[in-house]
């Protein structure tokens, strides 16, 4: 983590968590967190913890908004029971094209807290939600409607829809895997202005800022561009006879 004051602040958070833990030798568990607070986390406990164990989980496999908890070894076989976590299933009709922001807006007007939520995914005539215990219990004795639609709320129900992340394939050939080469594709600018934005601290590479306009990178990276959107470098094709390298970056769109 870099010296910002909210770095410094989730940093004693994650302190506060594992210091109940040992103490208490108990699971301590923090609020959602996101993509980046996740990664921070996980960077923070594999210095941090000592002995304590820690894990992160959002109700799903893919979640990408998740809880960590921090915990004594003895707590591991049955930690994801443990998780403060309901799945709040919703049912309305077809016809009514509800959406994420639509579920959000709702649970702002609500009062609550964007950290007692965890991924929203929403289909055709249903969505499940991901809440704390106490959030779902709000929600399901006072939410009749999204926005102007009726809705129905079980939380009997496991997760069963699937994430329909949508990208746009990029396809290019570059100099090196260098950072600024990737970036110049991505974004189709040059390298001078590429190397530019790096500098500039306008480019992450999983959820962390990008050190250097050299930093290399591999399958499976995240990259984040201010200005150009999200990135995963997903594969690397060979060369051509000049030496350039084949890649494939997916777009978040």
């Amino acid at each position: 983590m870099n010296g910002s004051a909210e770095d410094k602040l989730f940093a004693a958070r994650l302190s506060d968590i594992a210091s109940r833990s040992e103490r208490d030798s108990i699971c301590c568990f923090s609020n959602f967190l996101d993509e980046k607070q996740c990664a921070e986390a996980e960077r923070w406990c594999r210095y941090n913890a000592g002995s304590l164990m820690y894990t992160l989980h959002g109700g799903y496999p893919e979640a990408k908004r998740r809880i960590l908890a921090v915990f004594p070894d003895y707590y591991e076989d049955y930690i994801t029971e443990e998780f403060p976590i309901k799945c709040l299933t919703f049912t309305f009709r077809k016809e009514d094209r509800l959406t994420h922001r639509d579920f959000l807006g709702t649970f702002m007007g609500l009062r609550l807290k964007r950290e007692v939520i965890g991924d929203i995914i929403v289909d055709e005539g249903i969505a499940q939600v991901f809440v704390t215990e106490i959030a779902a219990k709000l929600i399901m004795s006072v939410v009749s409607k999204i926005g102007r639609t009726g809705v129905k709320i079980t939380d009997d129900q496991p997760y069963k829809l699937e994430v329909k992340q949508k990208f746009q394939i990029i396809s290019g050939t570059v100099a090196s895997m260098r950072l600024d080469c990737i970036v110049s594709l991505a974004a189709g600018i040059s390298r001078e202005n590429a190397a530019r934005l790096i500098r500039s601290e306008k480019v992450d590479i999983n959820h962390f800022k990008a050190s250097s306009v050299s930093q290399e990178l591999r399958t499976g990276d995240i990259l984040s561009i201010r200005g150009s959107g999200r990135f995963v470098l997903s594969e690397i094709n060979g060369q051509t006879k000049k030496g350039r390298i084949h890649i494939n970056l997916c777009k978040f769109i």
